[in-house]
Formats: C-alpha cells, structure tokens, sequence
C-alpha cells in the first residue's frame, strides 16, 4: 500500500525517505542559493484539499514551497557519469536508452536560431527519431533509444530539416566528451509558425497528491496571469490531463482541453482532488496517452510544453507499459512538446530517472522539490550536481518564460 505523512498545513508535503549517493562520483552541491518567494504571490487562506476526496483547506503563504531544476542535457558528461556507475541499470530500466545523443542547432544566414522546424535522422527507409527545433534553434536526435543492444551508428545517418536532406554524417554527442559536440545547419527561415504556446499540466490524482493539487489549485492563476503579462505577444492556451489508477478508482483519465481562458482551467482544477491509488505505481502511460490523444496541440504553436506532476512512477512490470511509454515519449518529440517532470518524492528512485528520461527525450528539464522551504516531509536526495533553490512558483513561471520568449 503507498504511505505517504501529508501535513495538514503543507501545500505540498510528501514523504520523508532517504537514498545514499554512489561513492565513485562527486555528487557534491557545494553552496547553492535560495531565492526567496516572491512578493508578487501574496499571503492569505488558500482552498485546498486533505487528500481524502472530502476537500479541506490550508493557511500558508503562496510561493513558499522551494524545487530546483536540473538540467540533464546542459550536463550530458554529469548524466553520463551517473549512467556508466551506481545507476547504470537505469539506462534501460523504463526501455529508454539515452546514451547515443545527436544534438542539431538550425541558424539562419545571420546566426539567428529557427524555431518550429521538424527535424529527423534516417538511415535507408528508417526513421530513428523525429524531433522540432525550439526557440533556440535546437533539437535532439537520438540513435536506438527503445534498444541499448542495437548497434547502428551515425555512419550510415543522415538528418532530414523540414524536408530537405542535409548531407555529411551527423556526430554524436557522447557521454565521455569533453566538449560540446553540436550539428549547426544554416537553414531557409522563411516558415509560417504561430504564437500560440500551449501549456499542459498533467497531474497524478491519487491519494498521495492532494497537496499537489492544492497548490495548483491556489498557485496557478498566479503563475499564469504573470506569464500572460510579460509576454504580450504570445497567446497562451492551457489545458489539464488529471489521471488515477487502473483498480478501484473513481476514474482513470479525465481532462479539460486547451482554452484561452485562464479562469476555465483554474476551475477545473478546483474542482479535482486527490483520492484512490493504493500501492506506489500510478497509470502514468495512460495520462501520457491521452494528453497526446485528447489534447489539440496547435502543429504550428512556438512553443509547446507540458509539466508532469507526479510522486509516483509507472507500472514497469504491467505488459504493454513500457512500449506505451516509448512511443508516448517519441511522439512527445516529434510534435516538439518538452515534457517538464515535477517530482513530488515517492522515495522511488526509479521514478527519479523515469522522470529525467523523459526530459532528456523531448528537450525539456527536470524539476524537484527540496526541504529548504520546512513545508511537509523531507524530499528524496536528487542524483544532480549543485544546484539553485528557487520557489517552485517561480521555477514554473521562470521556465515558462524560458521556452516562449
């Protein structure tokens, strides 16, 4: 049965459990700074849930709950060190092989990055990955991701740019190397994109996660009135995908589809709350499903991002898990949404790196919570490198900007 100690004044408490470090790699943070929340977040009573289904409230200020990001791709030697000791199992545990990394920048004739261009690695008749460039101009390519055994090289490769085949093999980025290794491809900007950005949230609604849901509830219309206000050129659309799992709950999957109408997401959530689950793992392959399927993602958005709100990894040992898993990841990449993991802490280390790997896949990031803002239990012991801590409100609207501006 899942156990989690869910304070009563906590917006997001989770449950205390404690994971060593591998001793073959500096896993030291050294000094890190905290950010304090923001002014902009003011105090006051927030309606929140207990986490029974029976709704209840918290008193606390909005913005105090602390997270950090870390960012895998920006450190692939860190990654690769993690993959090669203690962890070295992961790298296949969730079907997902990371280590063959083919990273591509697209420029215009001036160095300017191009956004939105689909990008693809072929070898004869296959394709091995898909992916769109960002508003970096950037995108990832990967060689036998659901295969660590395959032995196909980027010899035989070449990558595809919105249709046109680029020649030259591509190089790939390995774990050992001691600088970047990127593809730049000076390309045609001329393209019709949009400013649409659209804006996923997908939240694990089992019993476990009613504080998780309450600071959805009080928090995101801050978050999202403060993203819409700094970019005025942008339209944001938003949408939620709350899932359970498969025995003995109220529900598996259910949603609320893109809208401009921040008001309308918001009350959606309002209406959720946390209940059912029952032993750790949750229907994480179904909600990723059906935020592909029910979700109308906008093919020419600028950006598209979706945050997955989770304490809880997938069922790896259901049949047809994992192969739903890998294809839901490699969609995620071909359509050019990032899937940006929030992990809540269920003490599962695995479900750490189900987390970071779906990231890694889709050119998104990996968020935490930490202990440092004294709300709830303690939070499992990330397997990063130093980092900053920062309001996990603010980390949001932070990465938000990021990605749209």
């Amino acid at each position: 049965m899942k156990t989690r100690i869910l304070a009563i004044l906590a917006v997001l408490g989770l449950v205390a459990l404690a994971c060593s470090k591998p001793s073959d790699i500096n896993y030291e943070k050294g000094d890190y700074s905290y950010a304090a929340p923001s002014d902009a977040y003011p105090a006051g009573d927030y309606d929140g849930d207990s986490g029974n289904g029976q709704g209840g409230s918290f008193d606390g200020e909005a913005g105090v709950i602390t997270a950090a990001e870390w960012n895998d791709l920006l450190h692939w030697d860190f990654w690769g060190k993690v993959m090669t000791g203690e962890y070295s199992k992961m790298n296949t545990y969730w079907g997902l092989n990371t280590s063959k990394r083919i990273a591509v920048r697209t420029v215009d004739s001036e160095g300017k990055p191009v956004n939105g261009l689909p990008v693809k690695l072929i070898s004869g008749d296959k394709c091995h990955w898909q992916a769109v460039t960002d508003n970096k101009g950037e995108a990832n390519l990967w060689l036998a991701v659901t295969d660590v055994q395959d032995q196909v090289t980027a010899s035989n490769c070449h990558v595809v740019i919105n249709g046109v085949d680029r020649s030259g093999v591509p190089e790939v980025w390995a774990w050992d190397a001691t600088e970047p290794v990127v593809n730049e491809y000076v390309v045609d900007a001329n393209q019709s994109l949009g400013n649409n950005v659209d804006i996923a949230f997908i939240v694990d609604a089992t019993g476990s996660m009613g504080d998780e849901i309450a600071f959805l509830k009080s928090d995101l219309k801050l978050i999202l009135t403060k993203v819409s206000l700094m970019e005025t050129q942008r339209t944001i659309f938003t949408g939620t995908v709350f899932y359970r799992d498969a025995d003995g709950d109220a529900y598996l999957t259910k949603y609320s589809p893109f809208t401009t109408d921040i008001n309308s997401t918001v009350d959606y959530i309002g209406e959720q709350y946390a209940d059912g689950g029952g032993d750790i793992p949750e229907a994480v392959h179904t909600a990723l499903e059906v935020a592909l399927t029910s979700l109308q993602w906008h093919g020419t958005a600028y950006s598209k991002m979706a945050f997955l709100i989770l304490d809880a990894p997938a069922h790896v040992d259901h049949v047809g898990v994992i192969a739903s898993l890998q294809n839901s990841v490699a969609e995620f990449a071909a359509r050019g949404i990032k899937l940006i993991p929030v992990f809540c802490s269920s003490g599962e280390k695995e479900c750490e790196f189900m987390c970071r790997q779906f990231a890694i896949l889709t050119g998104g990031t990996y968020v935490f919570l930490t202990d440092d803002s004294g709300v709830g239990g303690d939070h499992i012991e990330a397997t990063v490198g130093e980092y900053q801590v920062e309001s996990l409100q603010g980390l949001i609207v932070r990465l938000i900007t990021k990605y749209i501006e």
